[in-house]
């Protein structure tokens, strides 16, 4: 396989138009495709589908979410396809990489369980530790202990189910898994956003995650660029896809 022939399905939680376009640009980016290469299935649009999408594709993305919740699927009825659909992308073996909201779908395809909170949740550049299966992991592995990442999310798991191995972690909740045996993986952080894009997208929402300009501004200084997690989307399409 070389890298023009891949085609990838973004599964995209998405409403607002610009940010649309800047993930589906920053997934290309960083696993080095074309634009033209990743075809997106946007739930807002389509809530409904069936496993059949995945038909033709080499990987499923699975990007991040501002506007949704996983935990209310009955305000969002796109939720329960989106857990059926990564679940059986895990079950045929497709590469998965999901990202973010992606993550807490993930977690509850596979039986785990996923946690709120409305106050202290990580916002920001954050470090993230590493287990001993990162090492030898293909996605994860050269990349260095407590690197750098960005990750802004409200719901949380801290533990998974024991079909799933831990891959990355803080203290506050975990950050990557892989379901074993198969080439599927999971990171709540965002591999795929760059600190520019964060600047972005946190003058979009920061009214959904910020109290103040004052607590706004902390944010926004802590940010940094998080170039050892980008890497983590060209090892997956390098090492798993290629």
């Amino acid at each position: 396989m070389q890298r023009k022939d891949l085609k990838i399905l973004l599964l995209q939680i998405r409403d607002d138009t610009n940010v649309r376009k800047e993930e589906l640009e920053s997934f290309a980016k960083y696993s080095h495709l074309d634009v033209s290469q990743i075809d997106v299935l946007n739930v807002f649009d389509t809530p409904k589908f069936s496993t059949d999408v995945l038909n033709g594709y080499h990987a499923l993305y699975v990007g991040g979410a501002s506007e949704a919740n996983v935990l209310e699927p009955h305000k969002y009825e796109f939720v329960d396809y989106c857990i059926k659909l990564i679940k059986y992308a895990g079950e045929i073996g497709l590469p998965t990489f999901a990202s973010c909201f992606g993550f807490q779908l993930a977690v509850l395809a596979f039986d785990g369980t996923i946690l709120s909170k409305d106050s202290d949740y990580e916002m920001g550049s954050i470090p993230i530790r590493l287990t001993n299966l990162a090492e030898i992991d293909p996605v994860f592995k050269g990349t260095s202990d407590n690197f750098p990442a960005l990750s802004i999310h409200r719901q949380y798991a801290v533990e998974l189910p024991s079909n799933l191995d831990l891959l990355a972690y803080t203290d506050q909740c975990l950050h990557s898994f892989k379901l074993r045996h198969k080439p599927l993986w999971a990171f709540q952080f965002h591999p795929e956003v760059d600190r520019a894009t964060v600047f972005k997208r946190l003058a979009i929402y920061k009214e959904a995650y910020t109290n103040s300009e004052e607590e706004f501004q902390t944010v926004l200084d802590s940010l940094v660029e998080t170039p050892e997690s980008h890497n983590l989307m060209l090892n997956f399409v390098n090492r798993v896809l290629l």
